[in-house]
């Protein structure tokens, strides 16, 4: 397993990010010449796929790293964009700021409202 001191962790998920976010780049200008291909009716020349950089060496196998409950680096490779597991870097927790957190409680008046319910029950045999 690769084990990394914190500047070197870092500098990798740095570099992580960086290659996936050339990728995206790459894939998005694809779908944006194949959209302006597809609008055109074939006028223009077919577009060839993207040549991917390849995944780099020393980014295989990089693990979590983050600190698991006993104190210890979380050891998964299935990394996401972040550089870390779907454990410790995952979807968000929910709204942070006042309007994001009134936004929320809104929608769940709006989802659980009286009606809604009636309606439900009518429908039920």
């Amino acid at each position: 397993m690769l084990t990394l001191d914190a500047p070197e962790g870092v500098r990798l998920r740095r570099f992580w990010r960086h290659h996936f976010e050339e990728c995206s780049r790459l894939s998005h200008a694809y779908e944006a010449a194949c959209n302006a291909f597809i609008e055109s009716g074939g006028a223009t020349r077919n577009p060839r796929p993207p040549a991917y950089p390849t995944f780099p060496n020393e980014l295989r196998g990089l693990p979590c790293g983050a600190r698991n409950r006993r104190g210890e680096p979380c050891k998964r490779t299935d990394l996401m964009l972040n550089g870390r597991c779907k454990f410790h870097g995952g979807m968000s927790t929910g709204p942070r700021s006042a309007a994001g957190q009134s936004r929320a409680v809104a929608n769940l008046a709006k989802r659980w409202a009286p009606d809604r319910h009636e309606a439900r029950d009518e429908r039920r045999p």
